[in-house]
């Protein structure tokens, strides 16, 4: 049997997300007909069948539930071979950092290390809460900042830095605020905020996509968070932390693609750990 094709591939992986003929061609900026010809000749090639069709509904068989999540993958390391060849062969190398907007002092320690490596190159920063991980994945981005467990390291190789208690950050006038420290369950049935990447989502509040956005919504009693300690350096007024001592401890990583073979994400792994060393040397940590 010949190998799936790229434009295979996206057909299928419109159709098993929109699960609609009609959107999916749509998206695709095609024709129905032809897009449901292109889906029953892969089944056909496969001999498998991927969709389960009524009058009604569309949905995905077991077959088809095991090539969208493969094919994802697959579309996500041909993305991220064609954006990491571009950046290689540019005559002015770049390393690409993805952050969290609260990395504060220890990122300032990192990129001041990294710039002493012999392969160190340009650092570009990009900040964000919601899609490290995934930008390292697809090659967005060649390096990120991230915490283990709450981060899905799933394709990533990662490196520790430093270990964090975590805290629950709440408006000052919450019932909960009045205590020094907050068991685990009594945190049951308060608005968790929950975060899109994170690995294991629980939460019943809001969905969140920047800390900015997270803080606000907190200073309105919409939601609180659990967070690892470092995020409750700089808490804006009105809101206070209190430790959970049961929860799960925070390990903030350095990620990267486990098939990189850049010396520039080499060295920036070095220096993010002789840097995180260093900061713990000088608080007698």
């Amino acid at each position: 049997m010949d190998e799936l094709e790229t434009r295979e591939l996206r057909y299928f992986i419109a159709v098993a997300e929109e699960l609609h003929f009609g959107r999916a061609a749509e998206r695709l900026g095609m024709a129905q007909p032809p897009l449901s010809r292109a889906i029953r000749q892969l089944e056909r090639r496969l001999g498998v069948s991927l969709f389960e069709r009524t009058s009604r509904a569309v949905r995905l068989t077991p077959a088809g539930e095991v090539l969208l999540s493969e094919g994802r993958h697959a579309l996500d390391a041909m993305a991220a071979a064609t954006r990491r060849a571009q950046r290689a062969g540019q005559d002015d190398p770049r390393l690409i950092l993805a952050t969290k907007s609260s990395g504060g002092d220890l990122l300032a320690r990192i990129l001041a290390v990294f710039e002493t490596e012999p392969e160190s190159v340009p650092v570009d920063i990009v900040f964000s809460a919601d899609a490290r991980a995934a930008m390292v994945r697809d090659g967005r981005a060649d390096v990120a900042l991230l915490h283990r467990p709450q981060n899905d390291l799933t394709g990533l190789d990662a490196e520790d830095l430093r270990t964090m208690d975590q805290v629950v950050v709440l408006p000052e006038h919450h019932p909960l605020a009045a205590r020094t420290a907050v068991p685990l369950a009594d945190l049951t049935g308060e608005p968790l905020a929950r975060w899109p990447e994170a690995a294991y989502p629980g939460g019943t509040g809001p969905l969140v996509q920047d800390v900015s956005q997270l803080l606000q919504l907190i200073t309105l009693n919409r939601t609180i968070a659990l967070l690892p300690w470092c995020s409750s350096n700089r808490l804006p007024p009105g809101l206070v932390w209190r430790p959970v001592p049961d929860a799960a401890t925070a390990t903030l990583v350095v990620a990267w693609n486990r098939h990189s073979t850049s010396r520039a994400v080499a060295a920036f792994v070095r220096a993010a750990t002789a840097a995180t060393r260093t900061s713990f040397d000088r608080a007698g940590a």
